[in-house]
């Protein structure tokens, strides 16, 4: 049985897409290729199929094509009319299929304790943000942390290839970033914003649920991720792993149909008006009116699993709870 929390946000607002690419290289070693990548990076809209009606001016205004430093934050606010469950709402027109896009995503592992074990299921290494080897270890060796971190200001820990990195006994992908703390170190995981998604519709939904309300799961959670890649938390970090933000777990809550959800959603999200939309959700309908209904739309996690039962599909879900919203693809190089 998995617990599901509310999640306590702030108002939804427009966001330019060009400051979230741009917060992911603060305090980053050198630039790669990949960092100037993620500048080219844009939201594909959907283009209606001959088989789905006409969206009207004014639903096609909003899934215009915006470039990333566009100026998105004219707008007054990036709210979904509010929903119930039981409000009839269409089907949102899926984006064209295209590429995936690698984005990396900062999650700060709030979780953890003030100085926790960290290591790998196999051999690691740990470097400075030069990239210079500080140590390096087996799986039965935990890294010095505490004792790197008293002569340098960071550290970067990382597996080599074919394992993944251990913190208090649980598995991550991605690497580590330690930095020092008042009362110990704080981790940082750097990681795919795929697998991220994968982890998190695990951590936020049984996965014996619908497919389908699993990949509404999946666009709701990777939608939120952006808009707070857009606007960080830290300095050092988008967001959180509590509740707070979104329940992320590591690889402890993947598995097969977390990844099938993610992947066959890869780069969807919720847009409005060429912003994101912070897709809100709870676990209940109750409680998504209570803590999100003067925020705006906000997906009911056991409504998106019976209406999955009913037989509506991911795209459908979402228009329930998402009216006036539309869906997008992230793609590199579009024009």
């Amino acid at each position: 049985f998995h617990k599901h929390p509310v999640l306590i946000t702030a108002p939804l607002a427009a966001l330019a897409l060009g400051v979230g690419y741009g917060a992911q290289a603060l305090l980053r070693p050198a630039p790669s290729a990949a960092n100037h990548e993620l500048l080219d990076t844009l939201i594909a809209s959907p283009q209606p199929s001959l088989a789905e009606p006409s969206l009207g001016k004014e639903a096609a205004q909003q899934q215009s094509t915006i470039r990333p430093g566009a100026s998105l934050d004219t707008a007054a606010g990036v709210k979904a009319h509010r929903a119930a469950e039981t409000a009839t709402g269409s089907a949102l027109p899926l984006p064209a299929e295209g590429p995936g896009v690698s984005m990396e995503i900062r999650v700060a592992l709030l979780k953890l304790s003030a100085t926790p074990s960290l290591g790998a299921s196999g051999p690691w290494q740990a470097q400075d943000r030069r990239g210079r080897l500080l140590a390096r270890g087996t799986a039965a060796e935990p890294l010095p942390g505490t004792r790197l971190l008293a002569s340098h200001p960071e550290i970067w820990l990382r597996p080599l290839p074919g394992h993944h990195l251990v913190a208090d006994g649980k598995p991550y992908a991605g690497t580590f970033r330690l930095l020092r703390a008042s009362d110990g170190f704080q981790v940082v995981n750097h990681i795919p914003l795929e697998s991220y998604i994968s982890s998190v519709v695990g951590g936020e939904m049984p996965t014996n649920w619908g497919m389908e309300a699993l990949r509404a799961q999946a666009v709701a959670a990777r939608s939120y991720a952006m808009a707070h890649m857009a606007r960080p938390a830290d300095t050092h970090w988008h967001l959180g792993d509590t509740t707070r933000w979104q329940n992320y777990t590591g690889l402890a809550s993947v598995n097969q149909r977390t990844k099938e959800a993610t992947s066959s959603t890869n780069g969807v999200i919720l847009s409005y008006q060429g912003g994101i939309v912070e897709s809100l959700y709870a676990a209940t309908h109750q409680i998504s009116q209570e803590a999100h209904g003067h925020l705006g739309a906000s997906m009911s996690q056991h409504g998106a699993q019976d209406l999955a039962q009913q037989g509506l599909r991911f795209n459908e879900i979402l228009g329930r709870y998402y009216q006036g919203a539309s869906l997008a693809r992230l793609e590199t190089g579009a024009s």
